[in-house]
């Protein structure tokens, strides 16, 4: 017994059927295309979302929404992050050189999530009420610039 002598076990296969191979095969003529048109044509294509020419549902549909021109992003930084760092005085240029926020030119905002136990002096542009109230509660400041 070798690999090229191996078969499929009748009856587990079945042939696909060919299409427009003559009257006979029982799909022939059109091969199940019907009747002229664009469906019909080898190579044709309509883009799925594409609704026989009627008014595409994205052009009925009304807008949604806006886009507030003055939001604000802020670098998120978290007292457990805070913990980490051996500093006393933290800054943004600290933060910066520490890998904690990606840019000085944008706001850092410190949040309350972790816990610190030693006094800190951070400099932030927004801080959370729970953030505050752990610095200060470890006798830390918070300046808010």
């Amino acid at each position: 017994m070798n690999l090229s002598s191996i078969k499929f076990a009748e009856g587990s296969r079945r042939k696909r059927k060919r299409l427009g191979r003559g009257q006979g095969s029982g799909r022939g003529g059109t091969s199940t295309k019907g009747h002229k048109g664009q469906r019909c044509r080898s190579g044709a294509k309509r883009r799925s979302w594409f609704e026989g020419g009627q008014m595409p549902i994205q052009r009925r549909l009304p807008k949604g929404g806006f886009t507030n021109i003055f939001r604000q992003e802020f670098q998120i930084v978290n007292i457990s992050q805070l913990s980490r760092l051996e500093d006393n005085e933290i800054s943004p240029e600290t933060l910066k050189a520490r890998g904690l926020i990606k840019k000085i030119t944008e706001p850092v905002k410190l949040l309350g999530d972790g816990e610190i136990n030693r006094a800190v002096k951070i400099t932030v542009n927004a801080v959370s009420q729970s953030a505050k109230t752990k610095i200060e509660s470890a006798g830390g400041e918070v300046i808010i610039i």
